[in-house]
């Protein structure tokens, strides 16, 4: 008797606190809510740790890993060396891919591009890129970037999220978390794919790449998509009007609330958030995705492919409206850079679709005055080899992947401009002068954010992870 008496009350103060709690916690949703905050999800956001010198970040991932032989790293040299053996002191016997281990011979490729010298620091540029070229006095260009992946998928997941295995947060959604949102109505994190022109081979892009992993999924990217609805299944089915889309969320946050209080869980929090964020950006989406109240000079600025949805064009014009709108983390993804065959041929198309928009996309901050504060990075997930893969002739080769080095540049937001960090031996193949690592260059983005990477941690699994690892250091001399 004893015992069902204890149970019953034990019963009873359960439901008593769990009911006491639901109020609380209804009350508590109602106000962020309302205050239209995403900065509630996932714990408070970090403070910053130092004075920011960006607000934004516009990525633009080159997919498939662009020459850096061919685009950026001049080396003069290797034109007397056509078909000579790379030397083994070169090589060192460092692995391959599995499309060049069982090659009998490495013959060196030179460039068949012409190089010239620009802007104040006298930096190298192809023939490939003269509208990058025409903004060098804006441009750091990284020369000496490496990593240790050695093929597509873990270079890229190791670019984006610190860790070649999948699962950990992509860098994006890492500012989300850390900085927060900044406009109510368009999510922290942005993600636009362009369609390459031409024959390519395009590596292909997996969700998590963009993903939350182990944060709350309020942080992951939000794709957008070119066409009348940018964001899938955002506009109301037919027969829904506005008013009962908002009386269905009304209803809908509410037993989500309770169950909240109920459960405690997390992921109803960021339900109930993206829920609310949606209907906000059914109204924001579609002002932002329509380009035809940009004057005839955009377009003209960004080149002729910009008039096409979906291009790495009018994507770059999507990103300066998004920087505008303030929007956190936004990452552009080119694909069809991979050229194991027919490189010469293969490289002047992708640099088609990129070099123009690319160039025009500073252009365009700098004069809106968005530069100074919008930290903008142009790159891959790793380079190229120096000698051919397959057949090479005078006018025809392949190159394989390179995880040794490569270049990216990177322009505004604290960096400084004009200048060329780092050098590789005479046959672009291993880094001889200020390497910088992944996880370095992740660490400098932070900074300038005004994020110390070292403390910007989530704990997951009983241990406190972070994008760089236990890796990374700021690269000062990149600063401006």
């Amino acid at each position: 008797m004893n015992t069902e008496r204890t149970i019953q009350e034990g019963l009873t103060r359960r439901q008593f606190l769990r009911g006491s709690t639901a109020g609380v916690g209804l009350a508590a949703l109602a106000t962020l809510l309302g205050a239209g905050s995403q900065r509630m999800l996932g714990g408070s956001p970090v403070p910053a740790h130092r004075l920011p010198r960006a607000r934004r970040v516009i990525w633009l991932t080159q997919a498939g890993a662009p020459s850096q032989l061919d685009l950026f790293d001049h080396k003069p040299g290797l034109k007397t060396r056509f078909r000579e053996e790379l030397p083994d002191s070169i090589r060192r016997g460092q692995r391959l891919t599995g499309m060049t281990s069982g090659q009998k011979n490495f013959p060196v490729a030179p460039s068949p591009f012409a190089f010239r010298q620009h802007g104040p620091g006298g930096t190298w540029f192809s023939e490939l890129l003269p509208h990058t070229a025409s903004v060098a006095d804006q441009l750091c260009v990284i020369r000496s970037l490496h990593t240790e992946a050695i093929n597509h998928d873990p270079a890229m997941t190791l670019l984006q999220t610190g860790s070649q295995v999948a699962g950990r947060p992509s860098l994006g959604s890492w500012l989300s978390y850390g900085l927060g949102s900044v406009n109510a109505n368009l999510p922290a994190f942005v993600v636009l794919i362009s369609r390459p022109s031409g024959p390519t081979n395009a590596q292909p892009l997996h969700e998590r790449m963009w993903g939350a992993g182990f944060l709350p999924s309020v942080h992951q990217g939000v794709r957008f998509s070119p066409g009348r609805d940018p964001v899938l299944f955002l506009s109301n089915p037919a027969g829904v009007t506005d008013d009962r889309r908002r009386g269905m969320l009304d209803d809908l946050q509410a037993l989500n609330a309770i169950k909240h209080a109920e459960w405690k869980d997390p992921e109803i929090e960021t339900r109930i958030a993206q829920y609310e964020l949606a209907y906000r950006m059914q109204a924001a989406v579609p002002e932002l995705a329509d380009l035809s109240g940009e004057p005839k000079s955009t377009f003209d600025l960004y080149g002729p492919e910009s008039t096409k949805p979906g291009s790495f064009a009018a994507n770059c014009i999507l990103a300066r409206r998004l920087a505008e709108r303030d929007v956190r983390f936004i990452q552009l993804y080119h694909r069809g850079w991979d050229q194991h065959d027919s490189l010469p041929s293969g490289i002047r198309h992708q640099c088609h679709d990129t070099d123009q928009a690319s160039a025009a996309l500073v252009k365009d901050l700098r004069q809106r005055g968005l530069l100074d504060d919008t930290l903008v990075i142009w790159g891959g997930e790793f380079g190229r080899t120096v000698f051919s893969q397959g057949t090479l002739s005078e006018t025809n080769f392949g190159r394989d992947h390179h995880p040794r080095c490569y270049s990216v540049w990177m322009a505004g937001g604290g960096i400084r401009g004009g200048i060329t960090h780092g050098e590789t031996d005479d046959f672009s193949y291993n880094v001889v002068r200020d390497p910088v690592h992944i996880h370095d260059l992740n660490a400098t983005l932070l900074h300038c954010l005004g994020m110390d990477h070292e403390r910007l941690t989530f704990r997951h699994q009983g241990r406190d992870f972070r994008l760089t690892d236990i890796h990374g250091n700021v690269v000062k001399e990149l600063l401006a």
